[in-house]
């Protein structure tokens, strides 16, 4: 790490930042992590469970580990399926240290799943082309975090955990990135949000342009692109609620928790 830039300079949001990239070893895994390294051995990378990494949508080994409790119980539970399909049995390739969820993975050709590099989404490295490293921080929750959370607006628990992957240039952060679930009408799509260094939302886009509705008489649900560009440059901590049950106001519910949980995350380190 370069200590020879000036941060005095910096505002207290940008020496977060960089006190997360000191310190991102430090932080404890989410629950699934934690908790596969106790049963396992080592820590796994986001791409066990999800299919293209943190936040994004679970792959066959996380439906599995989601449906069996997810507990450390859930593990000996899973231990004989072969979620991916692949020939070898989950437990085989946990002790192989092949990736359960992936059947590009075995225990003959693990694959790259464990390398810093797999463990960045192809669409977070695409808003960040300058960036030369990456520091994927964990985010989790306190019984503190939680009832903070709730004097800022939203209602958190640790199903809101996740991935924030901050972006490096010149051996300084540039600014954050989060992949986090969003639902309407009990369908969950999943939105990507970018900050720069002074936690401000840059951008947010949906990993997909409609959502389908149960109801074969009603039409897939346009996401509205206007509403995406609102969030932009308003404080990540700050973003207004929209009222009532629409699909407007259960993203705006969306994008507020994940900011405070980025905020929370990010202003602790």
């Amino acid at each position: 790490m370069n200590h020879n830039y000036n941060t005095c300079r910096m505002t207290p949001f940008i020496v977060v930042l960089v006190l997360a990239i000191q310190s991102a070893t430090a932080f404890a895994k989410p629950q699934f992590a934690r908790q596969y390294k106790h049963h396992n051995g080592y820590i796994p990378s986001c791409q066990a469970c999800h299919k293209e990494g943190g936040g994004t949508p679970l792959n066959n080994y996380g439906k599995a580990f989601e449906e069996s409790g997810k507990d450390s119980e859930a593990f000996n539970l899973l231990s004989s399926l072969d979620s991916d399909g692949d020939g070898f049995s989950n437990g085989t390739e946990a002790l192989k240290k092949s990736n359960p969820g992936d059947s590009k993975s075995t225990p003959t050709a693990q694959g790259n799943w464990l390398d810093l590099s797999s463990l960045i989404p192809k669409e977070v490295q695409m808003l960040f082309p300058n960036a030369t490293a990456w520091k994927p921080l964990d985010a989790i929750l306190t019984d503190q975090d939680i009832i903070r959370a709730q004097s800022m607006g939203v209602i958190l628990n640790t199903d809101d955990e996740n991935t924030i992957y901050i972006p490096v240039a010149e051996r300084r952060p540039i600014g954050t990135a989060l992949i986090f679930p969003a639902s309407f009408q009990d369908k969950t799509f999943f939105l990507l949000m970018t900050t720069d260094r002074q936690l401000n939302i840059t951008q947010i886009t949906p990993l997909t342009s409609k959502i389908s509705v149960s109801d074969a008489v009603q039409k897939p649900v346009k996401l509205p692109s206007n509403l995406f560009e609102s969030f932009v440059g308003k404080p990540i901590q700050s973003v207004t609620l929209v009222e009532g049950d629409t699909l407007s106001a259960n993203i705006s519910l969306a994008v507020k928790r994940a900011g405070v949980l980025v905020y929370m995350r990010l202003k602790g380190a």
